[in-house]
């Protein structure tokens, strides 16, 4: 078992042992016959520029130095074919896919094995250990590990379970559709950071609506800001009505003001009334961060009835693990939770399992002030009202945490109140 970061810089050898340069990168190719690709050259980097290889003139590959079978003028270099596969140039420290896992992985390092003679490429590391091979303290981890008696985690895909995410020469993501249905909005959000301008363009414009709104909220307002630039107004108007309000405000936040107002413009008037009382709050007061998308019912309902009401209005909240009680006014009476819902009776009255002793804040309250109630109360979302004790929204866990934690670590935890 080898792996590819050990190959890159390692010196090359004639026949004579002459040095003719050092390792730059392996070359592999695809065959029916094999499930993985073989490596069939060695891209050389010597005095004189590139030289390619073929695997096929080399006597020792897995060595100190790698020994050619003839002297360097006897050398007859490799012609690769289009479909050949750089591993340093076109795999190593690229975003791949994993299928079996749906998720979007770096590639860190990959094991070659040698079978009946030929080197194939058998598992992409995706792990730390790829990265600590690759600057030279692979040795000392599993040395550490061994001192404190743990095992080393090993984190391989298969080369067969994953796919890498190329682009033909118009520069148009090369992988299923299908495929890229199936993963997580912050996957394709990390595909698209990493992608050049002309990339991200025709890569935004592959997803679905709803799907683009999803990888939208996963990066920052700032960023949101850029990949709209080159969009119409039409299509960001359409985006902007299936983002969460709190989202959609953030980013009308960082557009400048007249696309801004024309955005809200061609939006739904309902949408944009939310999105327009969002942006009259400081930015970072609990208005200014609530959402206008919860669930709330009448104190003299049934369990069944209530119900039925999330069954109607359950999938435009953001949370509905908390469902809000509120008069005809829409001043908050209580809540309760799902739990409760689930094990009332279906005749019951809302109001005989709604908790009347509420924690809610004020609109004003400054966005660490809503993160600390919701930290000391654990809450997964906390109300808004105002004096009158009128509900404007709700502040969910994420948003409130924004500014104590970075949001780039925010975004991996996970979502318990989807």
């Amino acid at each position: 078992m080898a792996f590819l970061s050990e190959y890159i810089g390692k010196p090359v050898v004639d026949l004579d042992g002459q040095r003719i340069g050092v390792v730059k990168d392996l070359i592999a190719r695809n065959w029916e016959k094999f499930p993985h690709p073989v490596i069939e050259a060695l891209l050389v980097q010597h005095k004189g520029g590139e030289l390619i290889l073929p695997l096929t003139d080399v006597a020792a590959f897995i060595a100190p130095a790698i020994a050619l079978k003839h002297r360097t003028e006897q050398v007859k270099p490799f012609s690769p074919q289009d479909e050949d596969i750089y591993l340093v140039r076109d795999v190593l420290d690229k975003q791949i896919i994993d299928k079996d896992g749906a998720r979007v992985v770096r590639v860190n390092d990959l094991e070659l094995v040698r079978v009946n003679g030929t080197y194939l490429v058998s598992n992409v590391d995706v792990g730390g250990m790829g990265i600590l091979r690759r600057i030279g303290m692979a040795g000392f981890a599993q040395n550490l590990a061994g001192v404190l008696h743990v095992k080393v985690p090993k984190n391989y895909i298969s080369w067969d379970n994953m796919e890498i995410l190329r682009y033909d020469q118009s520069m148009r993501l090369k992988v299923p559709v299908d495929m890229l249905s199936e993963l997580h909005p912050a996957d394709l959000a990390e595909i698209v950071s990493d992608l050049n301008s002309l990339q991200t363009s025709n890569f935004l414009d592959s997803l679905d609506m709803e799907r683009l709104a999803d990888t939208l909220e996963e990066v920052e307002p700032e960023f949101q800001a850029r990949l709209l630039e080159g969009m119409s107004d039409e299509k960001v108007a359409d985006v902007l009505e299936e983002m969460e309000p709190d989202e959609a405000t953030d980013l009308l936040a960082e557009l400048p003001k007249e696309r801004s107002e024309g955005l809200l413009a061609m939006m739904e008037a309902d949408d944009a009334k939310g999105i327009r009382k969002l942006l009259a709050y400081p930015e970072e007061s609990a208005g200014g961060i609530m959402t206008t998308e919860y669930v709330s019912v009448r104190p003299d309902l049934t369990a069944e009835q209530a119900i039925q009401v999330l069954r109607e209005n359950g999938p435009e909240a953001e949370t509905i693990f908390y469902v809000y009680v509120t008069d005809e006014a829409n001043h908050l009476v209580g809540v309760f939770s799902l739990s409760n819902l689930i094990f009332a009776q279906p005749e019951t009255l809302v109001s005989d399992f709604t908790v009347k002793r509420i924690v809610s804040v004020h609109p004003l309250d400054e966005q660490d002030e809503v993160a600390q109630v919701i930290a000391k109360y654990d809450l997964l979302a906390v109300p808004v009202v105002d004096e009158e004790n009128y509900l404007h929204g709700i502040v969910t866990a994420d948003d409130a945490l924004d500014k104590i934690i970075p949001t780039a670590w925010k975004k991996r935890l996970p979502r318990f109140y989807r």
